[in-house]
């Protein structure tokens, strides 16, 4: 499977005003990408235009470019079919989630993109000031009501991801918590999202203090992540124990607890930040 490293994508707003070959759509019903079967894999569709997809299209968006070195680059489109629309032959519609493990790594990364993109698209027709039609700015990814000048841009939500480590007489141990949404035995690490006026710093902070009740230092950037479910940005950090026993935050965790790097529950895919801050902290701080 190709990954994000074989190729690069250059964003773009402006569609190309001449014509082109087959590019890729990555065309949603509501949130669900529609795609064609490859064997255990997928496929996005391809086609040069809109109109040979063969779908009632209700909205399209221009995306930029994947190239891949001593190939011509491949234009990426967005679009939102008609939820009622009949498929055509061989097509399905799939959440991203177990799409993960069957498209090829670029193609999720640009699907990430596209449907955060359909769905703000799709939800910002109207000014949110006066009610008038928005209009599409030309050259930014943005919309601007013509009667107020109010101007909308794609939402996104940052959130803090946080991986504890406290050194104890029997080792390092990793902070895992299970929400209350997950299935039994299934844990991951601490997030939350930022609030207006906060630093990432201290939403790590204050986050950890409200679902755990437990103080941390020397709080560290790890690295990001995007997440189109619906719209966040991950920010990951690690950070050490200071001090204090679980108090946990009735409505959201059920469970948390200190593990070693030999002894973990059932963890998150590796689709996830989450995932690559655990194996960090298997890595760092397990058996060598």
């Amino acid at each position: 499977m190709p990954t994000t490293s074989d190729y690069t994508f250059h964003s773009a707003v402006t569609a190309p005003s001449h014509g082109h070959g087959p590019a890729y759509w990555f065309v949603f019903q509501e949130s669900k990408l529609l795609v064609r079967a490859a064997g255990e894999g997928a496929e996005v569709l391809q086609a040069s235009t809109a109109e040979e997809l063969g779908l009632p299209i209700l909205r399209r968006q221009y995306l930029g470019e994947l190239r891949q070195d001593g190939q011509p680059p491949l234009h990426c489109y967005s679009a939102e079919a008609d939820p009622s629309a009949a498929l055509p032959d061989g097509v399905s519609a799939e959440g991203l989630r177990q799409l993960y493990t069957r498209l090829d790594e670029p193609l999720f990364q640009i699907a990430g993109r596209a449907v955060q993109i359909v769905d703000w698209d799709r939800t910002h027709q109207f000014c949110g000031r006066c009610a008038a039609p928005m209009e599409n700015l030309p050259t930014e990814r943005a919309k601007k009501c013509p009667v107020c000048e109010l101007t909308n841009f794609p939402r996104l939500s940052p959130a803090i991801i946080i991986a504890i480590v406290r050194h104890t007489a029997e080792g390092p141990r990793l902070l895992l918590a299970r929400n209350h949404r997950f299935p039994q035995n299934f844990y991951s690490v601490l997030a939350g999202f930022v609030e207006p006026g906060e630093s990432l710093e201290q939403c790590a902070h204050r986050e950890v203090l409200e679902e755990v009740g437990i103080a941390i230092q020397n709080v560290r950037y790890f690295a990001s992540q995007p997440w189109p479910f619906p719209n966040s940005l991950m920010l990951g950090f690690t950070a050490g124990y200071a001090g204090g026993d679980f108090v946990l935050e009735e409505g959201e965790i059920a469970e948390a607890g200190w593990f070693a790097p030999d002894a973990l529950p059932n963890l998150p895919p590796p689709i996830s930040i989450a995932r690559r801050l655990i194996d960090w902290f298997v890595a760092e701080y397990g058996k060598k």
